[in-house]
């Protein structure tokens, strides 16, 4: 089995063409679905964030206002660094053990949906493909006011906290260009699809796999072996 890294900007389209490739069959780990779960109530993250946000960032059911800590980390680079430290580790973590359920029921790779891909690089040397969804600077900015209800200031603010799409775009091996309409995006994620279908990237991670096991199988006897004599 083999790993996709699946990014773009805020606003760019990668939701969009997330749920395109899960319509297609492909198995897709989304990083803000898992970041959701991992700062639920009374669990490590939730604490640490109490702990250095203060209780101003809950809301009256006691679940993180993620929309008033949104406002709080992007206008405050440090305090961006801070939470992405507490929740990034409990994320990677949980995505580690959907990627092993997968690979136990047979799937030949697995999308890793993350916004900040590229940011951080904790996931990147794992990856055999990275896919960028890019929109020209102009689109991302107007659909990100007209989908959150942003005035250009604050919108553009958001933007900024992230690496460009430019270079995102640089980094990537594959990028589906979401400038355009809808239609011309799925075009794009099916021939994606096909390429990911066709690759057989999976079959030499399966050989490394086995020799890494047959490797340590030879270590055993032979350890077995010094021990009875």
């Amino acid at each position: 089995m083999f790993l996709v890294g699946l990014t773009g900007g805020i606003a760019s389209g990668k939701t969009t063409v997330s749920s395109q490739l899960r319509e297609l069959g492909c198995p897709v780990i989304e990083a803000d679905v898992v970041a959701r779960k991992v700062v639920e109530p009374h669990t490590p993250a939730y604490r640490l964030i109490l702990q250095h946000f203060g209780p101003e960032v809950l809301l009256e059911n006691g679940e993180i206002d993620r929309q008033k800590l949104g406002q709080i980390i992007f206008s405050d680079a440090d305090k961006r660094r801070l939470l992405n430290s507490i929740t990034h580790p409990e994320i990677h973590r949980a995505m580690l053990k959907q990627i092993l359920l997968y690979f136990l029921r047979g799937y030949r790779y697995v999308i890793l949906d993350v916004p900040l891909l590229f940011e951080t690089r904790r996931l990147t040397r794992f990856l055999t493909y990275t896919v960028v969804v890019y929109c020209d600077p102009a689109t991302q900015l107007s659909r990100l006011m007209r989908r959150d209800g942003l005035g250009q200031q604050e919108a553009e603010l958001r933007i900024a906290a992230q690496m460009p799409l430019n270079e995102k775009r640089g980094l990537a091996n594959h990028v589906i260009e979401n400038s355009g309409c809808r239609d011309d995006t799925h075009r794009q994620v099916l021939r994606l699809h096909t390429r990911l279908e066709d690759s057989m990237q999976f079959l030499l991670v399966r050989a490394i796999a086995m020799a890494a096991v047959a490797g340590l199988g030879g270590l055993f006897l032979y350890t077995v072996r010094r021990l009875a004599f």
